[in-house]
């Protein structure tokens, strides 16, 4: 708990620290060319707004007022003299044509940048079109995540909305101290891969206030995260937060350090799960704790899986190596849409150890629900329902 407490502390000076420092320049992307119209491409002024903010030597905002934006495929790249804060009134809109963003897999794209603020705004990527030519099996692009920060530095996004994204909504790759806070996304429940947000290769992540409504994980956790603190996210539809899948490639970092608290799922495939291929891997989980967690109608509220091989391809027979160990589940309360609400299979070369569960109450249909263990090992204690094979 301790730990907790530090980490909102960083948090709160985080904030200050962003907003504390008020721009001295302002660049509006309608006296750059950006037509507020919808219809007529403003991917070129916006880019002439971030070239001057970026050269900047002193604090800069850049401000998208009211109105609909189209922007194709864009890359804000760094590094930059000086923060920056980006202010969006108005909504970036994608080419209704899902083939105008090509096989880059981006839409929108910060690179090599520090100390960037993004506030406001909404991103519609009208992914519908991609979505049916992935349904049809016809040969369709990549696929564009709506807003990706690769190799960037205290960061704070607050107050976006990001709907129907093609593939992925926001993606952290390779970044530090990152704040994500009130921001919403929505996707339909069935719309593939749109992965509210994706984390990876990351350290000191923190995504609070939430609200993600999508068809895939609403927070999904890659190789090599460490320090990341999620508290008050709603989830659900979704495939619920996971850490993975793991363990693909041999030689892959580890996942430590994970805190979800203080959240609720509703109608998700899955509350909290960790989940792994396999295969043989070096990758490893370690000291995560999921508490204080209410579960509505959810299908899996707790599992992990160390089984994932997707159409069987590349991995029968064979045993994961991703080691699991040091996660505790506290005060997770609610109800199961299935009859096993606690499902922890994991490897049998590999078997998790040091699982804590402390309070759980979860129920199926007003009864005690059910559970079941493989290759497990640690501890139990408090009210436990259902009753506890670990």
């Amino acid at each position: 708990m301790a730990k907790l407490v530090v980490s909102y502390v960083v948090l709160f000076l985080f904030c200050i620290f962003q907003q504390s420092n008020a721009a001295s320049a302002s660049y509006n992307v309608i006296k750059f060319g950006a037509k507020p119209d919808g219809k007529t491409d403003s991917t070129q002024p916006f880019l002439k707004a971030w070239s001057a903010a970026c050269s900047s030597a002193s604090p800069s905002k850049i401000y998208v007022p009211k109105g609909r934006y189209l922007l194709k495929a864009t890359v804000f790249r760094g590094p930059c003299k000086n923060k920056i804060t980006v202010q969006i009134d108005g909504t970036l809109v994608a080419p209704t044509d899902y083939r105008a963003l090509g096989n880059s897999g981006y839409w929108i794209l910060f690179i090599k940048v520090n100390r960037v603020s993004v506030f406001g705004g909404t991103l519609d990527a009208k992914g519908a079109g991609f979505w049916a030519c992935r349904k049809s099996g016809l040969n369709c692009p990549v696929g564009a995540r709506s807003i990706t920060f690769n190799w960037a530095n205290d960061i704070l996004i607050s107050g976006l909305t990001s709907i129907n994204s093609q593939s992925m909504h926001l993606v952290i790759n390779s970044c530090n101290n990152v704040l994500v806070r009130n921001v919403r996304v929505i996707a339909p429940d069935q719309s593939p891969n749109t992965d509210g947000i994706h984390v990876q290769t990351s350290t000191g992540v923190t995504i609070t206030g939430s609200t993600l409504q999508t068809g895939d994980d609403c927070i999904s956790i890659g190789p090599s995260t460490r320090n990341m603190l999620m508290s008050s996210i709603k989830c659900g539809p979704g495939h619920g937060i996971s850490i993975g899948s793991l363990g693909k490639e041999f030689n892959e970092g580890g996942v430590e350090n994970i805190t979800l608290t203080n959240s609720i799922f509703s109608g998700s495939d899955n509350g909290v799960r960790i989940k792994s291929w396999a295969r043989p891997s070096n990758g490893f989980v370690r000291n995560v704790v999921f508490q204080n967690l209410i579960m509505k109608n959810v299908e899996n509220p707790i599992i992990i899986d160390q089984n994932y091989c997707p159409n069987n391809q590349g991995c029968p027979r064979q045993s994961s190596g991703v080691k699991i160990s040091q996660v505790t589940y506290r005060n997770i309360q609610g109800t199961s849409a299935t009859p096993e609400a606690v499902t922890f299979h994991c490897s049998p070369s590999n078997p998790c150890r040091g699982i804590k569960l402390q309070d759980i109450k979860l129920t199926y249909l007003n009864k005690a629900a059910t559970s079941s263990c493989k290759n497990i090992g640690g501890t139990s204690s408090g009210v436990l329902m259902p009753e506890s094979c670990v």
